[in-house]
């Protein structure tokens, strides 16, 4: 069970869930899992393959398994956290003493991720052709033929990413923006979750 130093300020920072968080910790790290600092957060891999990462919301403090959505959700704890969300699936708790109790059930859902690392289990994602194009970026594209060709050569991730925000807007007007605002980056070969 060996600890990070580049992570430790992660939990004495934190104002929030800090018995939680090192309460996960402990359970995680128990499962021989290495420890780094990714996105801000603590992140636990196996031979540089993300399986798990601790974080906080206001509601809840959660584990984040990567490929959550193979897993067999035997407890019925695993929760995606989005409809959009594809592969990863969380473990959501709101205190310490919950945590310390469904200890034994966290550790199974962390030796079941690990397993399915090893066993290089790949979640099967949905095209990016399966996602909404709203009708306003579609006319954009018809007419740049520089904007399509620069977001068809982004990853499907990126693309997916922009389809979901573009898409996510209710109003008309509200996409047109959203479009215009990203127009840049997708000329520059940047995602959206590159800007954050």
């Amino acid at each position: 069970m060996k600890t990070n130093p580049k992570v430790d300020f992660f939990f004495i920072k934190a104002k929030k869930w800090q018995e939680e968080f090192e309460a996960l910790r402990t359970i995680v790290l128990g499962c021989g899992l290495r420890e780094e600092l990714k996105w801000g957060q603590p992140c636990y891999t196996l031979d540089g393959n993300n399986v798990v990462l601790i974080h906080g919301f206001k509601e809840y403090c959660a584990l984040l398994l990567f490929k959550g959505a193979v897993l067999k959700d035997s407890h019925h704890m695993l929760i995606q956290q989005t409809e959009n969300v594809q592969a990863a699936r969380q473990l959501r708790f709101a205190g310490a003493q919950e945590i310390r109790k469904k200890s034994a059930k966290i550790k199974s859902y962390i030796k079941q991720a690990i397993t399915a690392e090893k066993a290089g289990l790949k979640v099967k994602l949905k095209k990016t052709s399966a996602f909404p194009m709203p009708k306003e970026f579609k006319s954009k594209l018809d007419e740049s033929p520089s904007l399509k060709k620069a977001f068809s050569a982004l990853t499907p991730g990126r693309q997916r990413a922009y389809l979901l925000f573009f898409s996510s807007a209710k109003q008309p007007k509200t996409r047109e923006a959203r479009i215009e605002k990203c127009r840049k980056w997708i000329m520059d070969g940047k995602g959206i979750n590159d800007m954050n």
